[in-house]
């Protein structure tokens, strides 16, 4: 396609190939170009003096001048080098008009025909300079021969073509744009599906971890202390009220998480599952930004542990600029592909940071730790 656009005209409308010849012609123009060929009748309205001859190769040069013209809305499709030919052809039938009748139909005088038909063939990197040199041209020899007619007609040749021509780029440019936001919407619809079912997976898969494990704890508690059966129950309904809530919240883009309700959550989830939590006594103080990434570090990090790690002890340190989870379980297989460490790492990386996995493998139980590193704040450079 991109192949097509750079062989075509400026004037070539794709919408019009198929069609029939004369409908195909006023689709690329022809319309507006047709009220312009009457002035090629204006050299026979004062002629005088023509023999039958004279009479016959100027109507013969005329009509060529008026295919010529009138077939730029035919010719668009077709290679540069054959439409620059084309245009050769409409100024070789003007100077014939003028040769056969002796300077009655003056070249100089048609140059609107020729600029109008280099704006609408013509690539207009070369188009524009054609527009511009050939009736400078037209009015030095103009001025040369005290001809102001020909000076108008030469700036009237200027106008029109720099004016068409001008025209279709600026309406190539703006399509151009068009195209291209398009493009950007469709990209930024791709992009906010990819968030949300990344917002999803953490969500749901921390909170539904969070309800398997308790829902284990209070099966095991039935008939042996059923306060704390109850206790662990109603907990249960919390977090599965909490999860819909936060998938609601998710859905319109207004969902918070931050580092410090994500370190108590995890610390919450993990002694459900006995797994001794260690927690840094005091928190740092972070903007809302660098808290919601680290709180998803968080969120992640833990939902792993308590689903994979076989781990008895998982500890979390933060500051300013980090977060780690580290824990002491048999470790991650070499070739596990974790859906939900891909999409953190391309949360971390999205706003500068890098996220870091190490582990000694599953058969080493040297366990697994999850850092995520972020730029140091605007205000600590």
């Amino acid at each position: 396609m991109r192949r097509l656009e750079q062989d075509t005209a400026p004037a070539y409308n794709p919408g019009a190939v198929g069609l029939p010849w004369w409908r195909r012609a006023l689709a690329q123009g022809a319309g507006y170009f047709l009220p312009s060929t009457l002035f090629v009748a204006v050299p026979f309205l004062f002629a005088e003096g023509y023999s039958p001859l004279t009479w016959v190769l100027a109507l013969l040069c005329a009509a060529a001048i008026i295919v010529f013209f009138l077939g730029t809305t035919l010719v668009a499709h077709w290679p540069e080098t054959a439409r620059w030919l084309w245009v050769l052809g409409l100024m070789a039938s003007i100077g014939a008009l003028g040769w056969v009748t002796d300077g009655g139909g003056r070249p100089l005088y048609f140059i609107s025909f020729v600029t109008s038909a280099t704006a609408v063939l013509l690539p207009w990197r070369q188009a524009r300079v054609a527009v511009i040199a050939l009736p400078l041209g037209v009015i030095a020899i103009s001025f040369a021969l005290n001809d102001m007619f020909g000076v108008v007609m030469g700036l009237l040749g200027m106008a029109l073509g720099w004016g068409i021509g001008s025209g279709i780029d600026r309406a190539r440019i703006e399509e151009a744009l068009r195209t291209a936001e398009e493009r950007t919407a469709v990209l930024a619809v791709a992009a906010e599906r990819e968030r949300i079912g990344r917002d999803l997976h953490d969500i749901l898969g921390h909170s539904l971890t969070a309800i398997a494990v308790k829902a284990d704890l209070a099966g095991r508690l039935v008939g042996r202390s059923d306060d704390a059966a109850r206790a662990e129950i109603e907990a249960l309904a919390s977090i599965a009220r909490q999860a819909l809530a936060d998938v609601r919240a998710t859905a319109s883009g207004m969902r918070e998480v931050r580092l410090a309700t994500e370190v108590a959550a995890a610390r919450s989830v993990l002694e459900a599952a006995g797994v001794e939590c260690r927690t840094p006594s005091a928190l740092p103080v972070l903007d809302d930004a660098r808290s919601e990434v680290l709180g998803y570090v968080v969120r992640e990090a833990v939902t792993n542990v308590v689903r994979h790690a076989g781990a008895s002890v998982c500890t979390i340190t933060a500051d300013e600029a980090s977060v780690s989870v580290a824990d002491d379980g048999h470790g991650m297989r070499a070739d596990a592909g974790r859906t939900g460490l891909r999409g953190l790492g391309e949360r971390v990386r999205a706003v500068g940071g890098a996220l870091l996995v190490t582990s000694g493998g599953a058969a080493s139980g040297a366990g697994t730790t999850v850092r995520a590193e972020l730029p140091p704040a605007k205000g600590d450079r």
